[in-house]
């Protein structure tokens, strides 16, 4: 046996420059003249968010404006910056990046956001569409890698329906330090049933008056995640 084939495969699409629209979150290609300086504004004072990304704090807006026009200089990563509609300005950035439509595999990565944004549905939101996009384009799988120490980032990972798949050990050196990496995807065939997931947390209906959600997306999700991250249990 060599694998199960794979019937129909053709290259899944590049991701392009169309917006991805919610109700509660716009994501916009990131255009560091547009969006660097709200960004900056949005992240400044919060030096705890660059704690497990390769670069930052950056301790000035013309920093940060120079990293983002290195990270959008080519084509891969794909960034995207983040507004909660209503907001004036985005309040974070993400990225599609290790891109790889030959293999239909796809990575969620470079993911930042303000505190303003944190915790929110339009965060949540967020996510949804770029893996919704992901999946509409014939990507067959879709991967979260996080520093295995950042917990928050770990449970994060399944809340949203990402399956744990291991601890890669000694994967990186960032900033002097060892980094193992904690691996988790979602792959086409579990798609649907977390699509649906997604559909019944966003509902209006699954809000109260005072925005309290009825039912967690990570008891929605748990249905449909495939492996448990022993790093999150107790013991």
């Amino acid at each position: 046996m060599t694998g199960e084939v794979v019937a129909g495969w053709k290259p899944a699409a590049w991701p392009g420059d169309a917006p991805l629209e919610g109700r509660h979150a716009r994501l916009d290609p990131l255009d560091p003249d547009a969006h660097a300086a709200d960004l900056f504004g949005a992240f400044a004072g919060h030096d705890a968010l660059w704690d497990y990304m390769p670069y930052g704090p950056f301790h000035s807006a013309p920093a940060y404006h120079r990293w983002a026009k290195e990270a959008v200089a080519g084509k891969d990563p794909v960034f995207w910056a983040i507004r909660q509609k209503g907001a004036a300005h985005p309040a974070g950035v993400a990225s599609f990046l290790r891109i790889t439509p030959d293999h239909g595999v796809i990575e969620v990565g470079h993911i930042c956001l303000s505190p303003q944004l944190q915790q929110t549905v339009a965060a949540t939101e967020a996510m949804f569409l770029m893996m919704d996009w992901a999946f509409a384009n014939g990507y067959r799988r879709y991967e979260w890698k996080c520093n295995a120490l950042n917990l928050p980032s770990r449970r994060a990972a399944q809340r949203l329906g990402f399956s744990f798949e291991g601890v890669f050990r000694q994967h990186m050196v960032i900033k002097g330090r060892n980094r193992d990496s904690a691996w988790f995807s979602v792959i086409d065939s579990e798609w649907p049933a977390l699509r649906e997931a997604y559909a019944a947390w966003l509902s209006p209906a699954n809000f109260g008056p005072d925005g309290r959600q009825k039912e967690r997306l990570s008891d929605l999700t748990a249905l449909v995640r495939a492996a448990s991250d022993p790093a999150l249990q107790p013991g």
